[in-house]
Order: C-alpha cells, then sequence, then structure tokens
C-alpha cells in the first residue's frame, strides 16, 4: 500500500485504502474490476492493453454500461509493464491461453510485496501446489513449460472467483450483464489480512465480495458448472436452455460432471450437489450464452485446457478416470482447431 495522495485529491468516500492496482487484460471481466475500482477512488489505477483497447482506454478511460447507463473512470494505459512500474495489487484479467506466453513479461509490476489476483475462468496453474499426493509441478494442461509458476511467485497471489456475466460492448467499452459476485482467498486456504485487505477494497468498489477460508473449493465448485456448459454450447452454438432440454445431451453432461466430482473427492473439493441439483439452478439462465460460445462466435481462441483439459489431467493425478471428460476435450479441441480457435 501506498502514501495516501493529497485529500483534495481523493473522493470523499475513500478514506481508509490507497493502493496502486494494475489490471492485466482490460477485457469484460478487467474492465469491469478496473472501471469499479477507478470510480471508487480508492486505488490509482492501470491498465496493460494493446491494440484498439489501448488506444480506446488512453482516449476515453474505462467505459461501463450497467443499469441503463454509461460510467467512466480515468486510467492510464500502457503496452508495456514497464511503463507502469511496480504495483501494490496485479489483476490478471486475461484469457487463460494468452498467459503461458505473457507471464514472463510482467516483472517490472512485480515486486517482494506485490498481491498477484488472477480473476481467469477454469482451474488456475496453481491449483495443485501444496496438495498432498499430487506432486509440486503446475498443471502441464494450463502451464505446460512452467513459465507462469516461475513468473508469478505462489507466496504473493490472492485467489479470486468471479461471479459476474459481463461482455465487451466495443473496444474498452464493457457490457454488464448480470452478477457482481467476487470471492477472494489464500490458496492455500484459511484466512488472511492480506487477503481481507483485497476483500475490502473490492467491496467498498461495490462487488458483492465474500473472503473465502476454501479458495480452492469455491475454485472448484465453479468449474464443475461450467465443465460441461462451455464448451457443448461452443460446439453445438446453443444457449444453455436449448441444451438442457436434450435429455441425453444433458445425461451426457452429467456423467462428466459425475467424474469431475469423483476427483473433487480426491482432492479435498467434495461436492454435496448431484449434477441435476446444478442443471436446475443453471436452468434459470435461460437463453444464456456461455464465455466459451461468444468466444467461437467472435473469432477467438477458446479456454479449452483451463476449463477441461485440466479436469482431464487431475482424474489421471489422483487416478480417476475421466471417459465422458476426455470424450467432451476431444470433441471440442477438434471443433476448434478446424476453426483456427486452438492451438
Amino acid at each position: 500500500m501506498r502514501d495516501s495522495p493529497p485529500t483534495a485529491a481523493r473522493p470523499a468516500a475513500a478514506k481508509a485504502i490507497w493502493m496502486k492496482v494494475c489490471i492485466v487484460g482490460a477485457g469484460a471481466v478487467g474492465g469491469f474490476i478496473g472501471c469499479r475500482l477507478g470510480l471508487s477512488g480508492l486505488a490509482e489505477v492501470s491498465a496493460l492493453a494493446r491494440g484498439q483497447t489501448l488506444q480506446a482506454l488512453q482516449a476515453q478511460g474505462w467505459r461501463l454500461r450497467i443499469e441503463g447507463r454509461e460510467m467512466q473512470a480515468p486510467v492510464r494505459a500502457a503496452a508495456a509493464p514497464a511503463e507502469l512500474g511496480l504495483q501494490d495489487l496485479v489483476v490478471i484479467a486475461v484469457k487463460a491461453p494468452a498467459l503461458p506466453a505473457l507471464a514472463p513479461t510482467l516483472a517490472p509490476l512485480i515486486g517482494p510485496r506485490t498481491l498477484l489476483m488472477p480473476a481467469m475462468n477454469g482451474v488456475p496453474w496453481w491449483f495443485v501446489l501444496g496438495l498432498p499426493g499430487l506432486g509440486d509441478a503446475p498443471l502441464a494442461s494450463v502451464d505446460p513449460a512452467g513459465g507462469i509458476a516461475a513468473a508469478l511467485p505462489f507466496e504473493q497471489l490472492i485467489g479470486c472467483v468471479v461471479h459476474a456475466s459481463t461482455a465487451l460492448a466495443a473496444p474498452g467499452v464493457v457490457q454488464h450483464q448480470r452478477g457482481q459476485g467476487l470471492i477472494v482467498g489464500e490458496p492455500r486456504g484459511g484466512r488472511s489480512a492480506r487477503a481481507q485487505g483485497v476483500a475490502d477494497l473490492l467491496a467498498a468498489a461495490g462487488f458483492d465480495v465474500t473472503h473465502s477460508e476454501n479458495l480452492r473449493y469455491d475454485l472448484w465448485y465453479k468449474l464443475w458448472g461450467n465443465l460441461t456448459m462451455n464448451p457443448v454450447s461452443a460446439i453445438t452454438g446453443a444457449t444453455i436452455e436449448r441444451i438442457l432440454a436434450d435429455a441425453e445431451l444433458r445425461e451426457f453432461c452429467s456423467a462428466a460432471m459425475r467424474e469431475a466430482a469423483a476427483i473433487g473427492q480426491r482432492i479435498g473439493c467434495a461436492i454435496a450437489e448431484t449434477p441435476e441439483d446444478r442443471h436446475r439452478v443453471t436452468a434459470h439462465l435461460g437463453a444464456f450464452r456461455t464465455s466459451m460460445l461468444q468466444d467461437v462466435d467472435a473469432g477467438r481462441p477458446i479456454e479449452l485446457d483451463a476449463i477441461v483439459g485440466a479436469v482431464q489431467e487431475l482424474g489421471r493425478r489422483c487416478g480417476v478416470a475421466t471417459p465422458n471428460v476426455s470424450a467432451l476435450l476431444g470433441m471440442t479441441r477438434v471443433f476448434a482447431q478446424v476453426r483456427g480457435l486452438y492451438s
């Protein structure tokens, strides 16, 4: 944390916290978090971006459309980490396929006291670190050469699970759709003052924040719900309600979820619900377009390895067979390869 700037430069609400926060990846999620933090006046917010997004941020700052109005907040945007310097908190909100190449370039942002908070879909590279019986190697499916783990120190991580739906309306313009939930916590579990500090900052910016004592479980629970809906929607082009209305397809999804639940039992992330319990909750989303379907529609690489490949790898590491997860992985992989969305 930095010294507070002069009182006259700060909004009245900004009394307790002043941090330097960098958003790495100013897309839908990163833009949502960045704009909210910028509006709060509780942080000096910067963004690492490129292309049209960088140009839009430099010209107009953060822009967020929510509840029928558009809000703007200032941001210092740059294409190179060295232009932004050391940060107190780095929020990493890029798509998972981009992180292996990006992580080693982030060193100029990271000092010995910098906190790193990935706010990304799927299973993170660090998920198995510290779990008994699974070894110390990061997940090869999301960090194949170990470069992410080498560049982003595990001891400086704060875990985050995003429960919000957002989309990019235009470069630098985020459209909020539903939800404002963020779950934060220590990767090793338990509570800490530093995680509480991040939770307080985000709550003051308007998010519905939970400081979790078991962040791994929260990640696994969200993944359990997204594991099938994301790739099935990408392959079929169907929204959620059409997938769940097909009995055979619904049962295939349930079978893959049962395999993931069995893995959860082995790694201390037991899920008490059944797939049908989850389907009933998901059905309330109606004609919802998943993030992976949105990526396919936009011609962007899909986050297949972090959402499906990591589950297959965890199954192999802990001795749980995953024939349905593996079939889903293979089908989606070939689908995406044909369209140039997966390499």
